[in-house]
């Protein structure tokens, strides 16, 4: 590998092509009436999106707020577009998280259609915030399949107004503007970090990994949960983020106890970037302190992230890799994501058909607003949210 310590090998699936640039984001008969809206940040495809993904994630004032946002953002992405082109040149030339989603997407409605038969045949559509397959894209293939009921399922198991909040505020813009008649009935899944089959097949991942480990340091090595950062001023305004990555972590350690994996762990936070304050401890430091009291090696999880992408291929793998070996660490090793992991599909699935025979019930995290100032955009979505679950309410009663 060219480093003298230990790391997971990952396939460079990242050079995956799709053909999506010709076939729509839909998998299902134009028959079926359930849709289920699979909802991400997305990923460019090839090196020429990374300027426009770019673009598209520094103009969004619901995942970073700058001061003249436009012309700030634009100098930021200038500044960047060409070292992270070269991060993603290292990692096969585009993101893979497209591939994974539909993966994911097809064992989710295989297992749903044997599962629940009654409420099948189901159809996933593929909607990213910044990347193609758009949410327009997605919702024009719903419209034109026929799909009556939708289900905006965000694939950031841990609620952020940054990430899952711009999603829905990007789904309630098209939808006005493409389905005015609100011909649509929507519902949502907008958190499921604490889910027990998420749970364990988090728990999967750590424990292959902490097996791998030296029979001297096995019971002794650090895990260190990694999530994407915030902003502070996020933090500030009281968005849930931080608390539910701390419950994703409180339960898989509580499944790695039950399995006698009894190792030290902390959570630490990766990816800040721009001139704001961010959640710290940044992950790369936490990496150099451990290394520098003596800690030879570690454990690695990216706990907000469940398909490999950026974060986890360069950043974990790459960046941070390097930053280990340089320090010290000869074993450092990166639990896999989750990606097509049998037991994480099968967490998708039952997610989903709980929310089915729920009633398609409506979290009331999602209509808390935060207590500190929200957009004005967010507390229209919210509205709009709000009157789907009174409107199939009202239906139900009927």
């Amino acid at each position: 590998m060219g480093f003298g310590y230990q790391r997971v090998q990952k396939p460079l699936v990242a050079g995956f092509r799709p053909l999506a640039r010709v076939y729509s984001t839909h998998t299902s008969a134009p028959s079926a009436r359930l849709g289920i809206l699979m909802m991400n940040m997305g990923g460019p495809r090839t090196l020429d999106d990374v300027k426009p993904f770019l673009q598209n994630i520094f103009l969004d004032r619901d995942i970073i707020k700058l001061p003249a946002q436009r012309l700030l953002g634009q100098f930021i992405v200038n500044r960047r577009v060409n070292k992270v082109k070269d991060q993603y040149r290292q990692i096969g030339g585009g993101s893979p998280i497209e591939k994974w989603t539909r993966i994911q997407g097809e064992g989710m409605v295989d297992i749903l259609n044997r599962s629940s038969p009654k409420t099948g045949p189901h159809s996933y559509y593929v909607g990213f915030r910044y990347t193609e397959p758009s949410i327009s894209e997605a919702l024009e293939s719903m419209l034109q399949d026929g799909i009556d009921h939708v289900i905006a399922f965000t694939q950031y198991q841990q609620y952020s107004g940054s990430t899952t909040g711009s999603n829905l505020n990007e789904l309630y813009r098209v939808q006005k503007r493409l389905d005015p008649q609100s011909r649509l009935q929507w519902s949502f899944i907008d958190r499921w970090g604490c889910h027990p089959k998420l749970i364990r097949a988090f728990a999967d991942r750590v424990e292959d990994q902490v097996k791998r480990l030296t029979e001297d340091v096995r019971q002794t090595t650090p895990i260190i949960f990694s999530a994407h950062s915030l902003p502070l001023n996020v933090v500030d305004r009281g968005d849930p983020y931080v608390s539910e990555v701390g419950g994703t972590v409180a339960y898989v350690v509580d499944e790695l106890r039950r399995r006698g994996i009894s190792n030290p762990y902390r959570l630490t936070w990766q990816s800040a970037v721009g001139p704001l304050r961010w959640l710290g401890p940044q992950t790369e430091s936490a990496i150099e302190a451990y290394a520098n009291i003596g800690y030879t090696s570690l454990v690695m999880v990216p706990i907000a992230f469940t398909s490999d992408h950026i974060e986890t291929l360069f950043e974990l793998d790459i960046e941070y890799g390097e930053v280990a070996e340089k320090a010290g660490v000869v074993q450092y090793l990166r639990a896999e994501a989750l990606n097509d992991h049998p037991p994480f599909i099968d967490a998708l699935a039952s997610i989903v058909k709980e929310h089915i025979d729920s009633g398609f019930a409506t979290s009331p995290q999602l209509l808390l607003p935060d207590p500190g100032t929200e957009s004005e955009q967010t507390v229209l979505t919210r509205k709009w949210i709000r009157s789907q679950t009174k409107e199939r309410l009202a239906t139900s009663q009927h």
